[in-house]
Formats: structure tokens, C-alpha cells, sequence
């Protein structure tokens, strides 16, 4: 098994920590812009996409800041995915930056995917 490359975007979004965390973090935030569906039990979350489901596990996350995630089937102790809001000190602008890992062939391909994804989570705050 190869080893999978650690990765991270970083998307300005400009809006308030209040109103960005929980489109990170809640079944109905999620299911906004990441994934059709979503369902909580515990620290467990299972993602719904076009019939099929992918379950994982919130293992980090601070209120307001960041929340980390990972993927239930992923053999690697090492990979997650992560949410994190972060503030330029000089600007003043809010920044979702999200940290991945994907195998080396499917690198620009998943970063692909997560401009889609937070393109869509832009049009859903009615920031584009």
C-alpha cells in the first residue's frame, strides 16, 4: 500500500466563526455543501453520497475552530481530514483551511474535488 500525501487548502470565506463551524460540524451543515446526507451517533458520523455511505469518526475538535475526522476504513493511523478557521492577523479575513491526505496519483483529483465542495458551500452562504 502506498503512503498517502498530506495536503492543505486553504479558502477565504469571510464569514463569522459562528456561522461557519456549524456547516463543519452538524448533520444539517454537512449535508449543506459536503455530502447529501448526514447522521450523528456518538463521535460517529456517516456520510451519505448517491446511494452509497462512508462512516467515520470525529476524533479532534474545538469549538469554533477546528474539527477533525477519520475515515473508519482508512488502514493508516496517520490520515484524517480536517476543518480548521483560521483569521489573517493583517487582514482580518476568515480562512477555512482544510488538511487531507489522498495517494499520490489521486492528489490533483482530490483537491479538485474539495474546490467543488467549498464552491458550493460559498453559494450556500451566499458568498458568490
Amino acid at each position: 500500500m502506498s503512503e498517502k500525501i498530506r495536503y492543505q487548502k486553504e479558502y477565504i470565506l469571510n464569514a463569522s466563526y459562528s456561522v461557519l463551524y456549524p456547516r463543519l460540524s452538524t448533520p444539517s451543515g454537512l449535508s449543506d455543501w459536503f455530502a447529501d446526507d448526514v447522521n450523528i451517533n456518538g463521535s460517529k458520523y456517516t456520510f451519505f453520497w448517491d446511494g452509497s455511505e462512508q462512516t467515520a469518526h470525529m476524533v479532534a475538535n474545538k469549538s469554533n475552530r477546528y474539527i477533525r475526522f477519520k475515515w473508519d476504513d482508512d488502514e493508516s493511523e496517520e490520515t484524517y481530514f480536517e476543518f480548521r478557521l483560521e483569521t489573517d492577523e493583517l487582514t482580518n479575513e476568515v480562512a477555512l483551511v482544510v488538511v487531507d491526505f489522498a495517494d499520490e496519483d489521486e492528489l490533483d483529483d482530490a483537491m479538485e474535488l474539495w474546490d467543488t465542495q467549498i464552491e458550493k458551500l460559498r453559494h450556500n452562504l451566499g458568498l458568490i
